[in-house]
C-alpha cells in the first residue's frame, strides 16, 4: 500500500500530526505550501474570511504526483469550520487522482464534525478513515491513542480478503 500525507499547517501543529500518522504507516508526505502570507494576525484574520468564503489560493509546487499512490490521507487545521484554501485548492486539482483518501483536520476544539464533512463532500467520496485531533487531545495524552485508532482504520480498510 503506497500512501501519501498531503497536509497543509500554519502553526505546525497540523504538521505534528502528519509526522506522527507517517511514523505508523511509513507513508510519504507532501507539505502544501500557500503562497499568500498568512502570518499575524491579519494573516489569521484574513485566512478565516478565505476559508469560510470556499476560496482557493495558489499553491507552492509539489513535489509528489497523487496519482502514483494507493491512498492520499488529507490533513488541514480547522479554519472557523472549514478547510483552508490551500486544502481546497488541492481537492480541486487533485480529486479525480484520488483512488482511496483518510482525512483529519486539527482544531482548538469545535467544528470537527463540520469541518470532515465539508472535506467529505468536495472529495466527493466516502473517506476509508476520518478523525478530528483537538488540542485537548495533546493535553490529556490521547493524541498517540487516536493516531494509532486512525492508522489502524486506514490499514484495516486496504487489507485483501
Amino acid at each position: 500500500m503506497k500512501s501519501i500525507i498531503a497536509f497543509y499547517t500554519r502553526t505546525g501543529n497540523t504538521k505534528k500530526v502528519a509526522e506522527l500518522i507517517e511514523k505508523q504507516l511509513n507513508a510519504d508526505t507532501e507539505e502544501i505550501i500557500d503562497k499568500k502570507n498568512r502570518s499575524g494576525f491579519f494573516g489569521w484574520l484574513k485566512s478565516g474570511y478565505h476559508a469560510t468564503m470556499g476560496k482557493t489560493t495558489e499553491i507552492g509546487e509539489l513535489k509528489s504526483d497523487p496519482s502514483q499512490y494507493d491512498i492520499i490521507i488529507l490533513g488541514t487545521p480547522n479554519w472557523n469550520k472549514r478547510m483552508t484554501p490551500a486544502i481546497r485548492t488541492y481537492i480541486n486539482r487533485f480529486k479525480e487522482d484520488f483512488k482511496n483518501v483518510a482525512i483529519y483536520c486539527t482544531a482548538e476544539g469545535r467544528g470537527v464534525d463540520s469541518l470532515l464533512g465539508d472535506l467529505k463532500e468536495l472529495i466527493g467520496k466516502e473517506p476509508i478513515a476520518k478523525m478530528g485531533f483537538i488540542k485537548k487531545d495533546a493535553e490529556e495524552n490521547v493524541l498517540d491513542i487516536k493516531i494509532k485508532e486512525f492508522t489502524e482504520k486506514i490499514q484495516n480498510s486496504m487489507k485483501v480478503d
